[in-house]
């Protein structure tokens, strides 16, 4: 139980900012955000560390907020931003069983796009570290990485 409450305190921010790039709403992502660690806590026997613990606990986040749309008759297009190509392109890095696919669709993107996705999501670079690294300001970054995510649909289709 300490080990999870060290779980919690470590990796709550970072769950709930994600929870919040889908719903845009502060106390809906807290709420799906205490839900989802309730489940990995419930769970958490059955996290045989094939993904990263960060990966785990969102993608039980991306389920919670999934439930709670269907409970509410919402569609992701009622959340600001959230579309069924975003959630496919987060389900692609969050699934290692789809690794494959998705080095696949980023080795298609062009330079700087294949970079700064794959630093983003595979080194796990925050954007700020990212716009160092090109001499560029974070907000270049994360420009470049949304750009990114719209080329990979893009190519989805």
């Amino acid at each position: 139980m300490e080990d999870f409450e060290r779980i919690y305190r470590e990796q709550f921010s970072m769950v709930f900012a994600y929870v919040m790039t889908l719903c845009s709403d502060s106390h809906l992502a807290e709420e799906i955000t205490q839900e989802a660690f309730v489940k990995a806590l419930e769970n958490i026997a059955k996290f045989k560390g094939q993904s990263k613990l960060s990966t785990w606990l969102c993608q039980i986040a991306k389920n919670c907020f999934l439930s709670h749309c269907r409970k509410k008759h919402l569609s992701h297009a009622d959340f600001a931003g959230v579309t069924e190509e975003s959630l496919e392109i987060d389900a692609l890095i969050l699934n290692p069983e789809r690794n494959e696919e998705l080095h696949m669709l980023v080795h298609q993107l062009p330079d700087p796009y294949k970079e700064v996705f794959s630093l983003r999501v595979f080194g796990e670079l925050s954007h700020k570290q990212i716009g160092k690294i090109f001499d560029e300001d974070p907000r270049w970054a994360r420009v470049v990485f949304h750009r990114a995510k719209n080329l990979i649909k893009e190519l989805m289709i």
